[in-house]
């Protein structure tokens, strides 16, 4: 990627086609990471940088899925990542990817840019849910329980 600096608008556009992809690959099983990274980004007028971004996190992601969804359900206690929308499971897996492995978005941000994608996408109610269960995770992570540490 470039070192251009990228305005909040653009880091927003990329989440949402980030969520867009990870939705996607929620219903569409029978299809490889590969195949719907090649449909979802032929779909959308994407810069150069963006479509390496979004092909950097998102196969990254799916590559890092068992552990995020650890994360997820030790912090929503009750819900398994088996009962949660998928639709709020891709929010989630995104916003604790940035959490754990994106070193200039702070968790603040992460989890207020997983918020707006609720408003946005998902039910009203789920964005009190997210913000519980991410505030959880920022809460373990600056425990010092954080894997990597």
């Amino acid at each position: 990627m470039s070192n251009k600096k990228i305005s909040v608008q653009e880091k927003r556009e990329r989440r949402n086609a980030l969520l867009e992809m990870m939705f996607e690959s929620e219903f569409r099983k029978d299809e490889t990471p590969e195949e719907i990274y090649i449909i979802s980004s032929e779909e959308r007028e994407l810069s150069a940088d963006t479509c390496n971004y979004l092909k950097n996190i998102y196969f990254d992601i799916k590559e890092k899925i068992e552990e995020i969804d650890g994360y997820i359900n030790s912090a929503a206690k009750g819900w398994k990542t088996s009962r949660i929308s998928k639709l709020s499971l891709c929010i989630l897996r995104i916003a604790v990817y940035e959490m754990i492995y994106v070193e200039d978005v702070p968790a603040v941000i992460s989890i207020n840019e997983a918020i707006e994608l609720s408003k946005k996408y998902d039910d009203p109610k789920a964005k009190a849910f997210i913000n519980g269960v991410l505030n959880k995770i920022k809460d373990t992570l600056e425990s010092g329980t954080k894997k990597d540490d």
